[in-house]
């Protein structure tokens, strides 16, 4: 199966049922896409495809052929890191870090739709579930990046 995975065409011998997240994980070893729940409620596995933030531990690898798949290993680069990853540090957000990448890519998504998220916005996109609660310092980084990530695009 040829995917669409961080801008590159990828090929992956695959059952069409496997859920994207273990291609991603066993097969193409992209590993900043954590297993959490594998019943879509954690958002520990949030990738993009098109552009939306989808659950990867339930989405059929077969739904995304065709499809662009962008995964944490594109948002940013260490030289250039993307707004969300600088307000992600400067506000503390990370303690385990195990949820981050999904947190990330759940923002992303959200403020790649709504530059200038609400606070309602916010709760309503973010639905990702960190056990060490740091949704407060989640919401001041995404507003604190809001308004610069229209200028930013994945690498």
């Amino acid at each position: 199966m040829e995917l669409m995975l961080n801008g590159k065409s990828v090929q992956a011998d695959v059952d069409p049922s496997m859920p994207l997240l273990w291609v991603l994980r066993d097969v193409l070893n992209m590993t900043g896409t954590k297993f959490g729940c594998g019943v879509a409620a954690c958002g520990a596995c949030t990738v993009h495809i098109d552009g939306q933030a989808v659950r990867s531990c339930v989405f059929p690898v077969a739904a995304a052929a065709g499809k662009a798949i962008r995964t944490i290993e594109s948002l940013g680069a260490l030289d250039a890191p993307h707004a969300l990853q600088t307000a992600w540090i400067a506000e503390q957000v990370p303690q385990c870090g195990y949820c981050q990448s999904g947190m990330l890519m759940a923002a992303a998504a959200l403020l790649e739709r709504t530059p200038k998220p609400t606070d309602a916005d916010i709760d309503a996109a973010m639905t990702n579930i960190c056990r060490c609660g740091t949704y407060q310092r989640v919401r001041a980084a995404i507003k604190a990046a809001a308004g610069q990530t229209h200028k930013e695009t994945f690498v």
